[in-house]
């Protein structure tokens, strides 16, 4: 008989493991550190593009075009029989289990996990793009993605081709000049990037990117929380030589609007992206949940590495080696280890050094809200290496 949603939560003891959520992307070449076997990193077939990101505990569906899988960016929970494990939808999982899983506030206001987080993984920069804000992605029948950047040294052995990331528009400049970048949409480089500026990306810091701001993502292999959405609108026509089709721009925009330049330029939060001080709005160092010398003495250090807003966060959690730490959070989270091997609650966790696609892992889970709540019991065995995990979390959890 197969096990019901509580069955398999109560035999996690409140925690779900979950398989890897491969995503490739027809515009991106991949880094190679997500740690994909190279065989596989066309393993869609190359006219889907390279495997560049894995997402992490998502119940959002990708936005790939006409060819996207039916449960194309969707996480699934192992569970049974080691031997013989069994998967179903973690989506299919949070709608049977509501608060048990969510906790009930979560699940009186949202009745869903309305967030997830993932690494993109690129070789080179991604256009010059945004995401919807609420008022325009409901003209869709979509969300809003406002989303954030953390950039864990773990997974940036090399900083690809171009380390930089353009944010935001310079002061001064006028809604007259980004049309007149998107009038010249086939024409090559639109010269969308000359209205911006490149900040030099560090490993250990990140990012705030609220919806509506333009950003066109460096070459570093990025863990990003962000909303539960896929909306975006390409506002550069040329990258590293190779054209975006104009549906790069407005697949996300009313049938009616689709070459509205005024429309589409309106996408573009102009305060939020000619602010004077843009850096010291949205950069993100990392800022300890309590004074590191007294984390460190009892065997752990937990960072915020994202925070400030009132609908997703983040936190590096590193166990240090040989210690046994009880860590409580706030609410329910997803969870993926990135450096050492060790037990989280009943589960035998490891970071691997390889993967095929298709291969389940030990590296990435679910937690649930009462278990975070009461505390995650974590072992690391290791008497050199620490046990580093990324954790995020969903509305509320940053106060």
């Amino acid at each position: 008989m197969a096990m019901t949603a509580k069955q398999i939560l109560q035999d996690g003891e409140g925690i779900l493991r979950l398989a890897p959520t491969w995503v490739p992307r027809t515009f991106c070449i991949p880094g190679k550190r997500l740690k994909l076997h190279p065989s596989d990193l066309y393993a869609y077939g190359a006219h889907r593009g390279g495997i560049d990101e894995r997402w992490f505990a998502s119940c959002t569906a990708a936005d790939n075009g006409p060819l996207t899988l039916p449960d194309e960016g969707l996480s699934y929970v192992v569970y049974g029989d080691p031997a013989r494990p069994e998967k179903r939808l973690l989506k299919e999982l949070v709608g049977e289990l509501g608060a048990d899983l969510l906790g009930a506030e979560l699940q009186e206001r949202y009745g869903e996990w309305p967030v997830y987080s993932k690494f993109f993984d690129n070789q080179g920069p991604l256009p010059h793009h945004l995401h919807h804000r609420q008022e325009h992605a409901s003209l869709v029948g979509r969300r809003a993605k406002p989303e954030a950047y953390y950039f864990p040294p773990q997974v940036n052995n090399h900083r690809g081709d171009f380390g930089y990331t353009f944010f935001g528009l310079e002061p001064g400049t006028t809604p007259e000049e980004v049309r007149g970048c998107l009038e010249r949409w086939d024409q090559g480089d639109n010269g969308i990037l000359e209205l911006s500026k490149a900040y030099r990306l560090q490993p250990g810091t990140g990012w705030d990117v609220p919806a509506g701001i333009l950003h066109a993502p460096g070459s570093l292999c990025t863990f990003e929380p962000q909303w539960s959405s896929d909306v975006f609108a390409m506002f550069q026509s040329l990258v590293s030589d190779v054209p975006l089709d104009w549906y790069m721009l407005t697949k996300d925009v009313p049938e009616d609007k689709k070459h509205d330049l005024d429309y589409i330029v309106s996408l573009v939060d102009w305060e939020a992206n000619v602010d004077p001080y843009f850096k010291a709005n949205h950069f993100l160092l990392p800022k300890p949940v309590r004074p590191l010398d007294e984390m460190e003495a009892n065997g752990y250090r937990d960072l915020w590495v994202v925070y400030g807003g009132a609908l997703f966060s983040a936190k590096e959690l590193t166990v240090l080696p040989g210690r046994t730490v009880t860590i409580q959070d706030p609410g329910p989270y997803g969870l993926i280890v990135v450096q050492g091997a060790g037990q989280i609650g009943r589960w035998a966790v490891e970071s691997p050094a390889m993967i095929r696609f298709g291969q389940l892992t030990n590296d990435e889970f679910y937690i649930s809200a009462a278990v975070a709540q009461e505390g995650v019991r974590i072992h690391n065995p290791s008497s050199t290496d620490p046990m580093v995990m990324l954790k995020y979390f969903g509305p509320g959890a940053w106060k």
